[in-house]
């Protein structure tokens, strides 16, 4: 029994260094991230496809945007979309 604990002890002290050493080393592969997806908002094009001109208002309560549309009306975009997509 002791040659084996010898044997693993000898091991464990051997790789551990080595573990330690890979851990600080830095490794660049050269290879750029995937770019990431990104999709439009559904009621911020569904007010462009109306003929509309959508306008971003911030405040402290965070963003919302106002569809202008062409017969001067302004409405909430998601307002809008919901209003002429309604889930059945």
């Amino acid at each position: 029994m002791k040659i084996c604990f010898a044997k693993s002890g000898t091991i464990v002290a051997a790789a551990l260094p080595l573990l330690l050493i890979s851990g600080c080393s830095s490794h660049d592969s050269g290879i750029a991230p995937p770019p990431t997806v990104k999709l439009a908002n559904p009621a911020s094009v569904y007010c462009v496809e109306l003929g509309g001109r959508l306008e971003i208002i911030r405040n402290q309560q965070g963003d919302r945007g106002l569809c202008h549309l062409p017969d001067g009306s302004a409405i909430d975009e998601w307002e809008l979309f919901r209003r002429d997509y309604r889930q059945e």
